[in-house]
């Protein structure tokens, strides 16, 4: 089954943040502060994905109160941080949401993603992703983590299930 086919059945949408949402750079301070980027393009997609009923979630292995920020912003209320077992935290948001591991996305940057990703039914990754981590997606997307993968992702969701053009709408009116 190819990933237009699996994205069909999409209920859950999962994000790594490192790599995925950001460009994987982490800016620190001397002072400790951290600073990460996010693309206000892979933003409006998750929000466009959302209105379209696909549920979002965030799974990553480091705590950040910006992460907790941009998922506030993006109104995400599945947020896992410090997930060192990611694979605990995806079962979790299973049990919590209904949703079947079938029906779920997730796009990850590196092998730790790799247990989330082989249980999915549309495990999806970055382009600057080891070998390995490929070799397990269903789908690699064109635009680099941080820089518009997370809108491909969200594209492709909403076009296999036939509701891209009715979140275009308000902006084509």
């Amino acid at each position: 089954m190819d990933a237009f086919e699996r994205a069909k059945k999409i209920r859950l949408a999962i994000f790594d943040v490192d790599g995925v949402m950001t460009d994987g750079r982490l800016y620190l301070t001397d002072g400790g502060q951290e600073f990460k980027a996010f693309n206000s393009l892979d933003g409006h997609g998750m929000k466009m994905l959302q209105r379209s009923g696909v549920e979002l979630a965030i799974i990553t292995g480091r705590i950040s109160q910006l992460v907790a920020l941009r998922a506030a912003n993006l109104g995400v209320i599945h947020l896992y941080q410090g997930a060192e077992d990611k694979l605990a935290a995806f079962l979790d948001l299973l049990k919590k949401t209904g949703v079947d591991p079938s029906e779920c996305a997730y796009m990850g940057d590196d092998v730790i993603d790799l247990p989330v990703m082989r249980r999915c039914g549309l495990a999806t990754c970055v382009p600057a992703a080891p070998a390995l981590v490929k070799q397990h997606a269903h789908y690699v997307a064109d635009l680099p983590g941080g820089d518009g993968a997370v809108r491909e992702l969200c594209e492709l969701i909403m076009q296999a299930q036939g509701t891209f053009e009715a979140q275009l709408a308000p902006y084509l009116n």
